[in-house]
């Protein structure tokens, strides 16, 4: 329940602070022993999604007041639409660069909670 309650802090403050340029939103909360390494690799990931055409902007974060959920690391990634989540979770399964990314980010973040938000108009 704490955790949960924790989250939801965290996805306020998100979707607050970011979901402005956005419509569509995706939350990934993770434990990572090494959050410096897992933010040079979503920057190395980001660039490579950048360079194949994703519309996604990624950015990570740190929980400063969240009670024992404090120093979870959560990754938003920003999209337009939902049509750019979909096309950039095809380019994902079909590229084999994107594949060995995904992989290397495997072996330093375990993922708690992988969830997608839609923009209230």
């Amino acid at each position: 329940m704490k955790i949960k309650m924790g989250l939801m802090g965290i996805l306020a403050a998100l979707l607050f602070a970011s979901a402005a340029s956005a419509d569509t939103l995706r939350v990934i909360v993770v434990q990572t022993t090494d959050a410096p390494a897992y933010v040079k690799a979503l920057q190395e990931g980001a660039a490579l999604l950048k360079a194949k055409g994703s519309q996604g902007k990624i950015r990570a974060w740190v929980a400063t007041f969240a009670g024992p959920e404090t120093g979870t690391v959560v990754v938003s990634v920003e999209f337009p639409n939902m049509e750019s989540v979909t096309k950039d979770m095809a380019m994902m399964r079909a590229d084999a660069d994107l594949k060995a990314w995904l992989q290397s980010l495997g072996k330093i973040r375990k993922i708690v909670s992988d969830s997608l938000y839609e923009e209230l108009k």
